[in-house]
C-alpha cells in the first residue's frame, strides 16, 4: 500500500462517522393534549427516537399510560405536562389510568 492510498483510506475511516451522524435525522417532538376527556391527536405515526409531550388541559387528573406498562407520564393535574421517548419500534396503545375509557395509540418505525 503506497503512502497516498494509506492516507486515502485513513481520510475515509475517519469521516465515516461524520457522515453517518449527517444522515441521521433528529428526533422530533410530538405534542399531544388531554381536554374534554380525550387524546387529541389520539394515533400518532412517529419515528424511533422522538418524543412525545402530554398535557392535561382538563380540570380533572390524567395520565397516558402504555397498556404494556412501557411507558407512563404519572399523574397529570391541570396544566401539568409528561413526556415519553419511544426507544423502539412498534405500536403502543395507551389510557387515562384514572378514565380508561380514554384511549390512544403511538405508532413508531
Amino acid at each position: 500500500m503506497t503512502s497516498l492510498t494509506r492516507r486515502t483510506a485513513l481520510a475515509a475511516l475517519a469521516t465515516a462517522p461524520l457522515a453517518l451522524i449527517a444522515s441521521r435525522a433528529a428526533a422530533a417532538t410530538y405534542n399531544v393534549d388531554i381536554a374534554n376527556f380525550a387524546f387529541a391527536p389520539a394515533t400518532l405515526d412517529i419515528a424511533v427516537g422522538d418524543t412525545v409531550i402530554f398535557t392535561n388541559s382538563d380540570g380533572a387528573p390524567h395520565t397516558a399510560t402504555a397498556v404494556d406498562g412501557s411507558f407512563d407520564t404519572g399523574r397529570l393535574n391541570r396544566n401539568d405536562s409528561g413526556q415519553v421517548t419511544i426507544t423502539a419500534a412498534g405500536t403502543y396503545d395507551y389510557i387515562c389510568t384514572y378514565h380508561p375509557s380514554m384511549k390512544g395509540v403511538i405508532t413508531a418505525s
